[in-house]
């Protein structure tokens, strides 16, 4: 899957998530949609970024914008990092990651000279009528999330 840019379409998704429900971003028309993708619950960064997301889901709401999570972890594992840290924000479950791949970023990723595939750290902003109007590649998450609502913020008025 090449790259999506701004301007494009979004992938439509229909997944399960935590709580046992499913989330679709056909039900999120008409709100700004933050999709950020994030490699695996529970660990260090992935933690610090939903911690950051749900920190701010009340601001993003007041903007007009919903925040979904999404990484390859099973739904079980989604709803104890909830428990876990009390999260607010929705966390999609890509088991098969066609979705990952579809926003292209399901990737070749290299550690320690060893190459495997996994989730970069991404995020978009999706507006109402499901267009990409922000990507942020290669996440850093200290502050990320505040710049996010920033851009939300700013793409709402």
């Amino acid at each position: 899957m090449s790259e999506l840019a701004v301007g494009d379409k979004a992938p439509d998704f229909d997944l399960p998530r935590d709580g046992g429900t499913s989330v679709r971003l056909s039900d999120e028309a008409g709100k700004f949609v933050v999709l950020y993708f994030y490699p695996k619950d529970d660990t260090s960064g992935c933690t610090s970024e939903a911690l950051a997301f749900s920190a701010l889901v009340d601001d993003f709401d007041k903007a007009g914008a919903t925040v979904i999570g999404m990484s390859p972890d099973p739904v079980r594992r989604h709803d104890t990092f909830v428990k876990k840290h009390g999260l607010s924000v929705r966390l999609a479950s890509d088991e098969e990651k066609s979705t990952l791949e579809a926003y292209g970023v399901w990737k070749e990723k290299s550690m320690y000279g060893r190459k495997y595939m996994g989730v970069e750290r991404t995020t978009l902003l999706i507006d109402p009528h499901g267009t990409i109007v922000r990507i942020w590649p290669k996440v850093k998450v200290p502050g990320h999330a505040e710049a996010v609502l920033e851009a939300v913020q700013a793409e709402a008025e």
